[in-house]
């Protein structure tokens, strides 16, 4: 028995994939934002340091979710760590938060801080969190990510999720090692759409040990 695979966790996890897998509905004129770009403008859009605002504001509406396989690797990761302070950039509607904060109360408590810069989102996020009773355990702060990071963090941090804009992975790496205790783990989804990032985590010179775990989602850990 744990909070992940009962309820009220496990069947509001089961409705919100649900709802993720489902086509989207966009409204019309994201709909004719979204179809009017090719996949190369995508693409540039997801790797882009300027225009990611805009880009991701499109998709308010939009779940932005974990698959249901990494869901539970965070979960797992988190549990095995022992982990009692986690770090994720990126809440959308709060279906990777909703693991890593029932890790934590697996864990026996600790503190999840969050960041999503879309009001709408962090309004979702936080109902989803009510109702899977995991909410005492997360900080949600709004705003840019570049801002709401750079103060006030943990002294240590045991695991950093990185889901939001791919282009700033670097950069939020950047504001949070000083804090990643030797032996915490990085997540980060799409990485494949930061090649600056996998450089990086990639090079043991650079204090990090890493693997593909799939082929969108690399684990890295810190080694100094």
């Amino acid at each position: 028995m744990n909070t992940l695979t009962t309820p009220p966790l496990a069947p509001l996890l089961d409705r919100l994939f649900d709802e993720a897998a489902a086509p989207w509905k966009l409204p019309p004129a994201v709909a004719d934002y979204w179809s009017g770009l090719s996949a190369e403008e995508q693409a540039r859009l997801m790797r882009s340091k300027a225009d990611y605002r805009e880009f991701y504001g499109h998709l308010k509406d939009v779940p932005l979710a974990v698959s249901p396989d990494t869901g539970r690797l965070l979960y797992m990761l988190a549990r095995s760590l022992g982990a009692r302070t986690i770090l994720e950039f990126g809440t959308s509607f709060g279906i990777s938060t909703l693991h890593l904060a029932a890790a934590l109360k697996d864990n026996g408590g600790g503190r999840l801080i969050t960041t999503e810069f879309e009001p709408t989102k962090v309004a979702r996020a936080r109902n989803n969190l009510v109702a899977g009773g995991l909410i005492d355990l997360v900080e949600i702060r709004e705003g840019d990510a570049l801002q709401t990071l750079s103060v006030d963090l943990p002294g240590t941090i045991d695991l950093l999720l990185l889901d939001g804009a791919k282009a700033l992975y670097p950069e939020i790496l950047s504001l949070v090692e000083s804090h990643l205790r030797p032996g915490a783990l990085i997540v980060a989804d799409n990485a494949d759409f930061c090649p600056d990032y996998l450089v990086r985590v990639r090079s043991p010179a650079q204090g990090y040990l890493s693997v593909p775990f799939t082929s969108d989602v690399e684990v890295s850990m810190r080694i100094g």
